[in-house]
Order: C-alpha cells, then sequence, then structure tokens
C-alpha cells in the first residue's frame, strides 16, 4: 500500500532508505490490524495480558527502566534564529540538528517493521484540526495512537486531500539513555524522536505535535494550542458553559476534567461533561467567541493515586480495552498502583516479585492509555467539527499561602498577566527542595513550541474589536492553615468554585473590586453542605498585601528575564497593580 499523494510516498521511501527496515507497513486503523498488532506484541512480551474477567481486553507494557518519563534536557527546538526559540527552549540549529538525527536513524530499523501512521489531531472532519504522519518501528506505539488520535484511514483521505501534514519520525533505537533526543523543526512541521519508547517522547501526536509543533503553526495562522482540560458545566436549567483551565503537573487537572458534582448540586440537577483532560485548540468563531477542540481521541492518564475517591470516573473507564503502562499487577493479574485503594501488589512494574525494599510497586509516572469514549462523563460534544464555545479560562497553581481560592482577571490584558505569571510549589514528586515557587506560563513551559516572549504577545493579540473572549480567573485549591491543613475541600467540591464563576460570567453575581483582582463575597460562596468555618472562608478570599508586593516584585524579573520581546502591556499592567498595592 502507499499514498495518493506524491509528497507523502517520497519522505516514506527517503526514511525507509536512511532506516532500512525488513518492512514497510501502512496503518489503515482497522481492529483486524489492531488484533494482529496486539498478538504479535504478546508473542514477543511487549504486551502482558491482564486479567480477563475483571478486565477485558487490557494490556500491560513494561517499559525499559531507563525510559519512564518526558526527557525535557533532551528536548529541543530547532529555529533558525535562536531567539525564535526563546529562553523557555533549549535550541539548536536545524542543520546541526538533522546531522546529528540522521546519523542515528541510519540503519536504525534493521531487521524491524516500518509502520506509517496517519493520523488526525481533533474530530476528522473538522475545519480546526491539523493532521500528521508518524513513522515509527514501534508497534506500541501505533496500539497507543490508535487509541490517542483518529488514525488510519480516514486521516490518510483528509491528508491526500488537504496536501499538507506534520512530518513526525521516531524509532525506540536501542533506548540507550545517551543515544536519546527528540527534535522539533517548527518551521519544517517536523518531528524526530529516537532512543526512547515512553508515550510522551514516542506517541508524537501528543505533546511533540498537539503542542510544540502546534503552538507554533497556532501563531501563524492565528489560534492557540494550550495545555488545558476542557469541561462542561451544565446547569439544573439545562444551559451548558464550557471552561478551559491549565494546570502544571500534581494540580488535579484530570480529576477537574472529570469532576462529579456533590450530593446537594448532584440532586438539583448538576452535571458535569468531559470534552479534554490534556489539550486544548482555541479558535476565535465568527461570533467573536473563542471557540476550543480536544485534539486527542484518548486520556494518556496518570496512574497512582487514582482511586474511586479522588476520581471515580476514571477508574470506571479502566475496566476494559486499556493498555497500562509500568503499572504492578495483583496475583490475580489485575494492575495495580499505589492510591488505588484495594488489592495488594504481586509483582512491581519491572515484573519482580513485590519488595518494599525496591520502591513502590508502580512507577510514580506509570500510565493509562483509554478511549475518551470510556469515561462515564464523556460527551458527544467532543466530536463537534465547530469546536465548544467557551465562557471562562481558569489558571490554577499548587500555593500553600498567599493566592485566593479564586479571583476574576478585570480584563483579557490582566488575564494573559495571571497566566504568564502562574506559579506551582515543587512537591516532593521532583527532586530538589519542596515548597520552592516555580513560575510555569500557562503551564505551558515544557510545551511552547516558541519564544515565551512572543507567546505572551500571541495571546494579547487576541482582544481585538469585535472580540467576545471568555472571563480569565485563577484558582488555588491548595492553601494551607497554619497547622499545615487543607483549608479547602478540594475534588469534587471544586464545582462550587465553578458555579461562582459562572455566575459572573452570566452576571449573577456580584464581586470585591481588590488590587489583584475580582474576588467574591463570602455570601456568595455556596458552602452548604461543608464543614467551614466562616475565618477559614474568610481567610481563603483574603488578599495579603504585603505578600503579593513581593510576588509583584517577583513577577517584574520573570518577566524582564524575557528580555527586549516581552510585551510592554504586561510590564505596564503588573506596574499598575504594583501601585495599587502600594
Amino acid at each position: 500500500m502507499s499514498s495518493k499523494l506524491a509528497a507523502l510516498n517520497e519522505w516514506v521511501a527517503s526514511v525507509a532508505q536512511l532506516t532500512q527496515p525488513a518492512a514497510i507497513h501502512w496503518c489503515d486503523g482497522s481492529d483486524a490490524e489492531n488484533s494482529q498488532l496486539v498478538a504479535l506484541m504478546l508473542s514477543t512480551g511487549d504486551l502482558v495480558r491482564l486479567n480477563e474477567s475483571s478486565h477485558p481486553n487490557c494490556f500491560l507494557h513494561r517499559s525499559s527502566p531507563s525510559d519512564v518519563a518526558r526527557v525535557e534536557h533532551l528536548t529541543f527546538v530547532c529555529t533558525s534564529d535562536k531567539e525564535d526559540a526563546g529562553q523557555n527552549n533549549n535550541w539548536m540549529s536545524p542543520a546541526d540538528a538533522h546531522a546529528k538525527m540522521d546519523a542515528l536513524y541510519a540503519g536504525c530499523m534493521r531487521g524491524r517493521t516500518l509502520y506509517v501512521v496517519p493520523y488526525c489531531m481533533g474530530p476528522i472532519d473538522s475545519p480546526l484540526s491539523r493532521c500528521g504522519v508518524e513513522i515509527t518501528d514501534s508497534p506500541y506505539v501505533v496500539a497507543n495512537m490508535r487509541i490517542m488520535t483518529r488514525m488510519g484511514a480516514p486521516a490518510q483521505a483528509r491528508i491526500e486531500r488537504e496536501g499538507s501534514f506534520v512530518r513526525g519520525l521516531h524509532s525506540i533505537g536501542e533506548l540507550d539513555p545517551d543515544r536519546r533526543f527528540i527534535m522539533h523543526f517548527p518551521e519544517e512541521l517536523a518531528i524526530q524522536s529516537f532512543g526512547s519508547g515512553y508515550g510522551g517522547n514516542a506517541l508524537l501526536g501528543k505533546k511533540c505535535h498537539a503542542l510544540r509543533i502546534a503552538s507554533y503553526q497556532a501563531r501563524t495562522e492565528g489560534w492557540l494550542a494550550e495545555h488545558m482540560l476542557i469541561v462542561g458545566i451544565e446547569n439544573p436549567q439545562g444551559e451548558t458553559h464550557y471552561v478551559a483551565a491549565a494546570f502544571p503537573s500534581a494540580c488535579g487537572k484530570t480529576n477537574l476534567a472529570m469532576l462529579i458534582p456533590p450530593e446537594g448540586y448532584l440532586r438539583d440537577g448538576w452535571k458535569v461533561w468531559t470534552v479534554g483532560d490534556d489539550i486544548c485548540w482555541m479558535h476565535p468563531g465568527p461570533d467573536g467567541r473563542l471557540y476550543a477542540i480536544n485534539p486527542e481521541a484518548g486520556f494518556f492518564g496518570v496512574a497512582p493515586g487514582t482511586s474511586d475517591k479522588t476520581n471515580a470516573n476514571a477508574m470506571a473507564m479502566l475496566h476494559h480495552d486499556a493498555i497500562f503502562t509500568n503499572v504492578g499487577v495483583t496475583a490475580d493479574n489485575q494492575p495495580w498502583w499505589e492510591g488505588i485503594g484495594s488489592g495488594e501488589p504481586a509483582k512491581d512494574w519491572q515484573g519482580r516479585p513485590y519488595d518494599q525494599a525496591n520502591g513502590p510497586a508502580a512507577h510514580p509516572n506509570s500510565r493509562f492509555t483509554v478511549s475518551a469514549k470510556n469515561c462515564p462523563s464523556y460527551t458527544a460534544m467532543a466530536e463537534d467539527p465547530q469546536g465548544v464555545p467557551l465562557s471562562a479560562i481558569m489558571f490554577g497553581g499548587r500555593r500553600e499561602s498567599l493566592v485566593p481560592l479564586v479571583f476574576e482577571a478585570r480584563d483579557w490584558t490582566h488575564g494573559v498577566l495571571v497566566g504568564a505569571s502562574m506559579a506551582s510549589e515543587t512537591t516532593a514528586a521532583a527532586t530538589g527542595a519542596v515548597g520552592v515557587v516555580r513560575r510555569d506560563s500557562m503551564a505551558m513551559k515544557p510545551f511552547a513550541g516558541y519564544n515565551f516572549a512572543d507567546y505572551f504577545a500571541h495571546w494579547l493579540s487576541f482582544d481585538k474589536p469585535g472580540a467576545n473572549l471568555p472571563k480569565i480567573f485563577q484558582v488555588n485549591w491548595f492553601r494551607k492553615n497554619e497547622a499545615g491543613k487543607f483549608m479547602w475541600p478540594g475534588f469534587g467540591e471544586n464545582l462550587r468554585v465553578l458555579e461562582w464563576m459562572l455566575k459572573r460570567v452570566t452576571g449573577q453575581a456580584e464581586a470585591l473590586d481588590t488590587a489583584v483582582g475580582l474576588l467574591p463575597k463570602v455570601s456568595d460562596l455556596n458552602v452548604e453542605g461543608l464543614d467551614l468555618d466562616q475565618a477559614t472562608l474568610e481567610q481563603l478570599v483574603s488578599v495579603d498585601r504585603d505578600g503579593w508586593k513581593a510576588e509583584m516584585a517577583s513577577i517584574g524579573e520573570y518577566l524582564d528575564s524575557f528580555g527586549e520581546r516581552t510585551p510592554h502591556e504586561l510590564k505596564a499592567e503588573r506596574a499598575k497593580i504594583a501601585a495599587r498595592l502600594a
């Protein structure tokens, strides 16, 4: 098989000439093809079948112990001008990067099959979607791309019709950490990855295409590619508002995307719909609103900590047709991880008999891959070609003090500053000191495919005549009291905060105008049924003037670090807030 598109055939032929595979297989995404690939991986040990009665059609993949996470320090953005990549990215010249990668790829697929994987990011018939082709020598990658994207014959047909596609070349190589690189060539709409089989490094449709390359594409084409969940909140009147939200890791993104309303809210008829849990592409619509699609078709979620208590919707979707990576297993071959809430591990993620002395049973970054349609809160709107109209955008990090439970930005420019200066305190999950404030603009630090200063300017450019932009809010579920205990219950109770936000969107709630933003009146937050005293509630929505003065000084230094390209509007906005605080 080949393609009707000469450019695609020529590229596949040139890659085959370089990598020397034993065979070439063009993927059609069919059930029959998937069954053959699964049978192949079961025979090689790349997959292990899990308990058929409890987890039908579920499989476990164990990756190399040296290949278990994204490798930011080996990830490069290769633009002809170093400044265009910005200090937020590692840079290499395109010529040097191509020379380095060509040397690694030479003959790397000898004895292996080269798979051609055409895929579409977003609904197959949406004008907002973009297509790509990943060439890989990993059947595990093919199986995951089938779940995570719209992969196969329909995607190839669209590519042949449009004539353009992102070119992704991946080989697991020898899985040698010293011969591992991920290169992005935004100007060529190309990605090259070598030496890793781990999801974020090998499923090139995910972070590489849908964020790093797409953010660059979005800037040239006038839209936004963001590291955000998309959730629909339906009130008892039957009106649904869609919210996009950006959080750094370990801040409850997937839990919010699949939120289950508290009892009283369920009784009153509130519903929550999951459009996406990780990536959001936003385009201005004819009515001036921003319309969002989830470019992915599945979830590649972190397993540890996922339980019926923290995320019942996620647990419900993992009992059939899922691939687990680097989790432990019970004696009867069910998947197991820390925080799952039941069962005992018999083997750890490396397949060894479980022994506490060897560390956790599941790798802390162990994953599940599952179709979005498995999720109980999935909505058919996720397939709407026009996307869903956004009423609000939320930014949030993990801050033990200073940042209130919620506040609204005064206008779009203020909102962009809130997103650009977003920060999270480091947790024990990261190496180094705990509790250090790290800025992670729009939760895009590892994913923006170009200079952050230009990226901020691109965000600001959406505020023009005729625009009907979503309101921007900052939230913080992680405030602690003097005893070091969380003040807000979080999880499903976060719907109480979303309710106030949506009342602000529809003009049904008031707000207090403070130096840092518009805060809820304590009386406007529904805390019925919560064990929360008045003093705690007031502290959650208070503004610590001295703390914010220091924060504004720190934000000023952060903006200055991006040099002359930093938009003056953001600096002016920061100065305005600092003056109000003074």
